[in-house]
């Protein structure tokens, strides 16, 4: 399972839902679905005006390409490049590029839900960074970016500190 990465696959403009759902039947079809494990034509809702009238539309945010997370095989690659509608996977030549993290986690494509043991107005240590090993007060918590402003007083004053989730931990 951890050897799945998501890659970007290019289709006909207007085909990205047929393309997505065909992927899906053929991993149903022929029992793939511990190399082929998702299928995202990533969307966003968005206010339209249309003759005064204010409706919400689902949107493509990538209009021509869907993501799959697969396991990258003979197989695997054979079944996606051969769906109707597909003229390809994105990266040079013949040869599909697996997104990073950092593509992932900016193009929206996986939510993961984060948990913090902490609140604002407790007692937390630094474990990483220049500050490592000092004691701080949460002030403010902003899950979506992953950080965090703690107050760790230094030579006798308060100082706001900016720091990742990953580089504090509660005292126990």
């Amino acid at each position: 399972m951890s050897d799945a990465k998501w890659y970007v696959v290019h289709t006909y403009s207007g085909y990205e839902n047929k393309v997505a759902t065909n992927i899906e039947k053929a991993v149903e079809n022929r029992k793939l679905h511990d190399l082929i494990q998702e299928v995202q034509v990533p969307t966003e809702t968005v206010v339209e005006v249309k003759d005064n009238k204010k409706r919400e539309v689902e949107r493509k945010i990538y209009p021509g390409y869907v993501m799959v997370k697969m396991i990258m095989t003979d197989d695997s690659w054979y079944v996606v490049r051969n769906i109707r509608g597909v003229t390809g996977f994105v990266g040079p030549g013949s040869r599909p590029v697996p997104l990073s993290n950092e593509e992932v986690a900016k193009l929206g494509v996986e939510t993961k839900e984060i948990v913090v043991d902490f609140a604002v107005g407790d007692s937390v240590k630094v474990s990483a960074g220049y500050l490592e090993g000092f004691i701080g007060t949460v002030e403010s918590i902003e899950l979506e970016k992953e950080m965090l402003h703690v107050s760790v007083s230094m030579m006798g004053k308060d100082v706001l500190v900016e720091l990742g989730l990953d580089q504090v931990q509660t005292l126990s």
